[in-house]
């Protein structure tokens, strides 16, 4: 585990560089933004012991973090010890959008397939 029990918290990276976490996080309001970062915080030091109400499973490797209203989707990144931030919305209904969703399973998928080593370099 990274140092003294904290996770290292990385931020997902598109093929052109963007980081959609980070432009999620530039948007936020006072308040949101505060809540935000308390989730980040709370991941960095519970990690995978993280649990609900402000952590839940979204099947297939992926999570969110839940706020009041914010809610940030994350995976366990390559490695031991690392959450990797995908991208956050303003829940504002019940149900998260299905096309955050969709988003951020594409993210995860990209994620993953950039990071893969190759196999007998």
């Amino acid at each position: 585990m990274a140092g003294q029990g904290r996770w290292v918290i990385d931020e997902y990276r598109t093929a052109s560089g963007n980081r959609p976490i980070r432009a999620f996080i530039d948007s936020l309001e006072r308040r949101d933004l505060a809540d935000a970062l308390a989730l980040i915080k709370l991941a960095e030091e519970q990690g995978n012991r993280l649990r609900g109400p402000h952590s839940k499973s979204l099947g297939d490797g992926l999570y969110e973090l839940r706020g009041k209203q914010v809610r940030i989707f994350y995976v366990f990144g390559p490695g031991r010890g690392v959450i990797t931030l995908l991208s956050g919305i303003i829940k504002k209904q019940d149900r998260i959008p299905e096309s955050a969703l969709t988003q951020a399973r594409r993210f995860k998928a990209d994620a993953e397939a950039r990071t893969k080593k190759p196999q007998n370099v």
